[in-house]
C-alpha cells in the first residue's frame, strides 16, 4: 500500500539520522551543474539575491535566457551526446519533472567525478560540465514516507543488493535549496526564515513532490511581513505551485494583502497601473474596493490593458479570458453598457454577451437577483462593491413625454449608518439629455426636533441649463408591499440643485429603523422616483 504523503501531522524527529552511514541504506550522489545560471553559485537564493526583487529578477533572467536558448535553437537532442560513464537523468529547475536512477557502481563519495559529461537522451539540453558532486549517506525509508519522487526512485529497478546508489543532477542555484530540503525530510526543521532561500526550497519542494515542506515553507512566509513585492512575487509563482493545496493559503494570503492595499482604487489608480496582470486579477477579485461606481472599474480596466498591452490582438486575448469576467456588468449603467457596446478593445461577440446578460439581471425580479448574488457559484459576478454610489434599477419613456423610473434598494445595515448624518448617493441616470441622482439623508425634521429619512433628487451638470421636472417619490410598504406615493411635486432645476423631502415617511428615525417597521421588506428598503419633463 502506497504512503500517505500528505499527513498533516510529521511523525519523531530523525535528524540524528540525516548523512550517517550507520543510519542509512542508501547513498545520494548530487551532481552540480552551471546550468542555466552562468554565475554558478552566486545564484543561489542565500548567496546572490539579498531582496525578494533580487530574486524574483533572477528567476525571470534564466526563464528569459532558457527560452531565448530554446527559440535560438541551441539546445540539441541528447542523443548526439556520447555517453562516456554512467547514465543519468537530469533534473532541471525549469517546469520539468525530475527524474534520477540508481546506479550499479558506486563512485567515490564526496569526489569530482570524471562523468561529468555523463547525459540521459530523454532530455532536451546540451550536455553541461558538473561542476562539483557532492555524496550524502540517506535513509531510502525516510525519503520515500515524505515524498512520491523518492517513493518511486527506490521502489524500482532494485534487482540486485549492491545498487546503493542514486544520482540526482540539479544547477548551482538550487543546492543550498536541496540541502535543506533532505534535512527537512528528516527533522521536519529548516534552519533559515529567509524569504529568497525559502522560496527556493518551496520550488525544489514542489518538483521533488515533499508536500510536507511545500507546506512548512508556506506557513513560514505567511509569518513574515508582507509587501506588495512579496505578495505579487508569490501571485508569479510557477503554477504547479501556485494550483497546489500546500501553497494555496499563501496565494490567498497575498491576493487579500492586495485588494485590502488597493481598496481605495480611485485614490491608488496611479500606482495600479504599474501592477502586473496578477496582481490586478486579485484587485478586481475583491467585493471591498471602494469606487464610485462599476463603471469605474470599467474604465480602469481598459486604461490599464492599453497601458500594459500596446498590441490590440494580445489586449483583446487578455480582457476577454482575464479581465471582463472580474467586471461586473450587472451593475454599470446603461450609459456605460451602450460604450462597452462600440469599444474597439473588446471581442464583439463577447461584449455583446456580458450586455446582454446584464440587462437581463437589470430586468430581473429583486428576489431572483439576491439569489443570484447570494449563491457561491455566481456571487462574484453579481455582487455589488463598496460603491460609492449606489446602483440603480431604471426604466425610460419617449412618449407621450421624457419620462423615467428609477428604483433604488438601500439595505437596512447601510440605512443604519447613516445615523446621525450622513448621506448615500445614487449613480446618475439620464433623462432628455440630464444628468439626475438621488440621495438618502438622516437628517433633522424641519422644526429640529428629531433625526429622520428623508429623499432628494438632483441635477448633475453645472451652468445655465434649467429644465423643469414633474416627480414623485414612492416606497414599497408592508404588508401588501406595494409602492406607495410619499411625495411629490415639481421643480425647476439648474445645475447643482436638489428638491426633496426631509422627513418623507413623516416619522422619527427610531421608528423608520425599528424592527416592525412598515418599510422594510427582507431587510430592504425599496425606493421609486418616477420623473416626467413635460413639453409646453
Amino acid at each position: 500500500m502506497d504512503p500517505d504523503f500528505s499527513r498533516a501531522s510529521r511523525g519523531p524527529s530523525f535528524a540524528f539520522a540525516f548523512n550517517s552511514v550507520n543510519f542509512s541504506d542508501r547513498v545520494l550522489r548530487i551532481e552540480i551543474v552551471a546550468g542555466d545560471d552562468a554565475a554558478g553559485a552566486k545564484g543561489a537564493a542565500g548567496e546572490g539575491c539579498s531582496s525578494l526583487a533580487d530574486w524574483a529578477h533572477q528567476r525571470k533572467r534564466r526563464r528569459e535566457e532558457l527560452r531565448r536558448e530554446k527559440e535560438s535553437g541551441k539546445y540539441t537532442d541528447l542523443e548526439t551526446c556520447k555517453v562516456e560513464a554512467e547514465e543519468c537523468d537530469t533534473y532541471e529547475e525549469n517546469n520539468e519533472e525530475p527524474v534520477a536512477m540508481i546506479e550499479e557502481s558506486p563512485p567515490d563519495i564526496g569526489q569530482d567525478g570524471e562523468d561529468g559529461d555523463s547525459c540521459d537522451s530523454s532530455w532536451s539540453m546540451e550536455c553541461t560540465q558538473v561542476l562539483r558532486v557532492k555524496s550524502i549517506y540517506i535513509s531510502s525509508a525516510i525519503l520515500a514516507a515524505e515524498s512520491p519522487f523518492f517513493y518511486k526512485l527506490f521502489s524500482n529497478g532494485m534487482k540486485e543488493s549492491d545498487q546503493r546508489h542514486a544520482t540526482l543532477r540539479i544547477t548551482a542555484s538550487e543546492e543550498n535549496a536541496l540541502m535543506e530540503l533532505l534535512s527537512f525530510m528528516y527533522s521536519g526543521k529548516l534552519t533559515t526564515n529567509q524569504p529568497t532561500l525559502l522560496l527556493d526550497i518551496l520550488m525544489i519542494a514542489d518538483k521533488f513532490e515533499v508536500v510536507s515542506c511545500m507546506r512548512h515553507c508556506s506557513q513560514l512566509l505567511r509569518s513574515l511581513p508582507m509587501t506588495t513585492e512579496s505578495a505579487l512575487l508569490y501571485l508569479d509563482l510557477p503554477s504547479s505551485i501556485s494550483m497546489a493545496a500546500a501553497v494555496q493559503p499563501l496565494t490567498d494570503t497575498a491576493k487579500a494583502f492586495l485588494a485590502n492595499k488597493y481598496k481605495d482604487l480611485t485614490k491608488l489608480q496611479d500606482e495600479a497601473m504599474n501592477i502586473p496582470l496578477a496582481g490586478i486579477e486579485a484587485i478586481l477579485w475583491s467585493n471591498d474596493l471602494q469606487v464610485a461606481s462599476e463603471d469605474a472599474i470599467y474604465d480602469f480596466v481598459i486604461k490599464w490593458a492599453r497601458s500594459q498591452y500596446p498590441k490590440l490582438e494580445e489586449r483583446r486575448e487578455i480582457l476577454g479570458t482575464r479581465l471582463l469576467p472580474l467586471v461586473r456588468f450587472c451593475h454599470m449603467t446603461c450609459r456605460k453598457l451602450r460604450k462597452v457596446l462600440a469599444c474597439n478593445d473588446l471581442d464583439h461577440e463577447q461584449a455583446t454577451k456580458c450586455v446582454t446578460e446584464a440587462l437581463l439581471y437589470k430586468a430581473d425580479a429583486p428576489h431572483r437577483q439576491r439569489t443570484l448574488a447570494a449563491d457561491v457559484l455566481t456571487c462574484r459576478k453579481y455582487a455589488e462593491r463598496a460603491y460609492k454610489y449606489r446602483p440603480l434599477k431604471v426604466v425610460e419613456f419617449d412618449r407621450p413625454y421624457p419620462q423615467c423610473i428609477a428604483y433604488l434598494d438601500l439595505k437596512r445595515e447601510e440605512c443604519s449608518r447613516l445615523f446621525p448624518s450622513g448621506r448615500i448617493y445614487s449613480q446618475a441616470f439620464h433623462l432628455a439629455g440630464q444628468g439626475f441622482f438621488l440621495s438618502a439623508h438622516c437628517n433633522m425634521d424641519q422644526q429640529s426636533a428629531f433625526h429622520c429619512f428623508g429623499l432628494f433628487l438632483g441635477m448633475q451638470e453645472k451652468g445655465s441649463t434649467s429644465v423643469t421636472v414633474d416627480y414623485e417619490f414612492a416606497a414599497r410598504t408592508r404588508p401588501s408591499g406595494e409602492f406607495v406615493s410619499k411625495y411629490k411635486g415639481y421643480y425647476t432645476f439648474t445645475g447643482g440643485k436638489a428638491v426633496g423631502y426631509r422627513n418623507l415617511f413623516a416619522i422619527p428615525w427610531s421608528s423608520f429603523m425599528a424592527d416592525d417597521s412598515l418599510f422594510f421588506i427582507e431587510g430592504v428598503l425599496h425606493l421609486r422616483a418616477e420623473l416626467t419633463i413635460k413639453q409646453p
